[in-house]
């Protein structure tokens, strides 16, 4: 039954026929061709044409492929990671089964449920965005300190994303992978009971804790799965992003401007003896926004749980001494996939060793924090500035990842408020124009993603190219939003400015994980993403502060801040267009 999927234990035998021996397992993918005939050609060269028994072996058939020949390509993958234990061998050779598999139904699959992950992470954030008037008016806080309650909910972003990205080195991907939408759900759901602006804050940042897991847990796991020549499927993730923008203003759309109080009543903590007010039940949009995203967060949940078998990461189960467990995963992978594999134990023990015979294939769990760790030492930091070209590249694209995000929340998080009234001399716009006006601004949004996947690879152009001008323009148009209070003016602007942000935010997700070196690329990324949720930590603080002065000096900032990525964006020495990943 399908409800069961989610406890059904398997083993190697529930895969008949699969299994071939390494000599006579189908053609290696064309990525591999590629890579063996480069290093042989680096270690050979000057020695001729080289072996042409050899050249068979690297070349697209897998006939007289041995097993020293798969041993000659993990010692160079094990030299270049700067790891070398019972372990890292074992993981490197079920990468290289993994990657001869290739794509397939699994995969595709997994894609679109790690993309749940992503599209819950800004749902959550467009949604918090959109509930803040109505807080504003029930609770009684003011439009300025209202912001606080976007602060609690990056509070728990961060939170959520360092531990669940270490917890799943820990307690395993497919725990942490179901766990961080259910407690999302959970607490999604219980913020529409909440019965004070501090409980609201404190249910968000408990929200937040969750949901902040999902892109670090969500690509972990996509990646351990996913054939190395299909990398680019991983920023393929980033078009959930927009999707997750779009749903929350429909419902808000659908909610808000109906079941909200009139403008003109008072909060009835402020409101004078008998004087009407805005009561909980003459406000309930807010919370029927806050129960349908977690009911649809709930679904989501579902989906990933009972609807399909995840099976936990071979790396982790290697990590843990489970090696038979792994195995019999890259088996299910090409039984569902219709591929074979010659992945076997017999394979996994003549390169990392027999398992009671080695002591460092089974990580501790302080080992595996040790690892983590690791990542932010100096030793690992340093490769990033290895050169003078590759170190001005990483500092500026830190520089910019920070920057935005900052820049982004500081008016998209805020955007409903801005909409209702950037001028305070001028008279509000009514509620329903404003959540339909965002509901169309995340229609236009959503190309851009897509486009920005094309855009990338056109010539002269290339990701430098296409990310500096969507910067260039998101930044323009930002300040153009100012100039008028006409709501169809601004509509138009808050349009153009999310369709060019996502094509920058689509290229920025795919540009940085190429330009670093494989072995540090993880490191790169990781601290990449640090200072983006740390600067966006920052933005609800900024815009209480400045918005006091001036309702405009928030969206003022966020458009110096992005025109500041685009002036560091032009001085990448680093163009990746056309050239395969370090």
């Amino acid at each position: 039954m399908v409800f069961l999927l989610p406890f059904k234990n398997y083993d190697i035998e529930n895969f008949p026929n699969v299994h071939v021996p390494l000599s006579e397992a189908p053609p290696r993918h064309p990525s591999v061709v590629a890579m063996n005939e480069k290093r042989r050609a680096s270690t050979s060269g000057s020695m001729g044409s080289g072996d042409p028994d050899k050249r068979a072996v690297h070349g697209g058939s897998n006939s007289g492929f041995t097993l020293e020949d798969l041993r000659e390509e993990i010692d160079l993958d094990v030299a270049a990671s700067g790891h070398d234990s019972s372990y890292d061998r074992k993981s490197k050779v079920i990468n290289k089964a993994i990657q001869d598999i290739g794509m397939g139904v699994y995969q595709w699959r997994l894609f679109v449920l790690c993309g749940f992950g992503w599209l819950a992470d800004n749902l959550w954030l467009q949604g918090v965005a959109l509930t803040l008037p109505s807080l504003s008016r029930e609770f009684g806080v003011s439009p300025t300190h209202v912001r606080y309650t976007t602060l609690s909910l990056f509070s728990g972003l961060c939170c959520g994303a360092v531990f669940w990205g270490t917890a799943s080195d820990i307690i395993g991907r497919r725990l942490a992978f179901n766990m961080t939408l259910l407690i999302t759900g959970v607490f999604g759901l219980a913020v529409g009971g909440a019965h004070s602006w501090i409980a609201a804050c404190g249910l968000y940042a408990a929200l937040g804790a969750g949901v902040g897991g999902n892109l670090p847990v969500d690509g972990a796991l996509f990646l351990e799965f996913l054939p190395f020549s299909s990398g680019n499927l991983l920023t393929m993730l980033s078009v959930f992003w927009p999707v997750g923008q779009l749903i929350g203003s429909f419902f808000a759309w659908g909610f808000i401007p109906n079941y909200s109080c009139a403008p003109e009543l008072p909060s009835c903590p402020t409101a004078g003896p008998g004087e009407e007010c805005c009561t909980m039940s003459s406000n309930m949009g807010w919370r029927y926004l806050n129960l349908t995203m977690g009911a649809f967060t709930m679904f989501m949940f579902i989906c990933r749980f009972f609807f399909f078998h995840l099976f936990e990461s071979p790396k982790f189960l290697l990590s843990r001494g489970r090696q038979r467990e792994a195995v019999t995963v890259v088996h299910a992978i090409a039984y569902q996939n219709g591929k074979k594999t010659w992945l076997d134990e017999e394979i996994l023990n003549a390169i990392g060793g027999r398992p009671e015979e080695v002591t460092d294939m089974k990580l501790s769990t302080g080992e595996i924090i040790k690892r983590q760790l690791s990542k932010f030492s100096t030793e690992r930091i340093a490769p990033l500035f290895g050169s003078k070209k590759l170190g001005i590249n990483t500092a500026l694209l830190w520089f910019c990842w920070a920057t935005i995000g900052m820049g982004y929340p500081l008016f998209n998080a805020f955007l409903p408020q801005y909409l209702t009234n950037v001028d305070p001399d001028a008279p509000p716009t009514p509620t329903s124009v404003v959540y339909r006006n965002y509901a169309i601004t995340s229609v236009v949004g959503v190309p851009g993603s897509i486009i920005a996947c094309y855009t990338v690879d056109i010539p002269y152009i290339g990701r430098k190219g296409t990310i500096a001008i969507a910067t260039l323009l998101t930044g323009i148009f930002l300040f153009i939003f100012t100039t008028s209070t006409d709501s169809d003016f601004q509509l138009a602007f808050t349009c153009l400015e999310a369709f060019f942000q996502n094509i920058m935010y689509g290229v920025l997700y795919a540009y940085t994980p190429e330009v670093f070196p494989a072995p540090n690329r993880g490191t790169g990324s990781g601290i990449a993403s640090f200072l983006n949720r740390i600067a966006g930590l920052c933005a609800p603080i900024v815009a209480i502060n400045a918005g006091g002065a001036d309702p405009k000096a928030p969206i003022y900032a966020s458009g110096g801040l992005i025109l500041a990525a685009f002036i560091a964006m032009c001085l990448f020495p680093i163009e990746t267009r056309g050239k395969q990943a370090l």
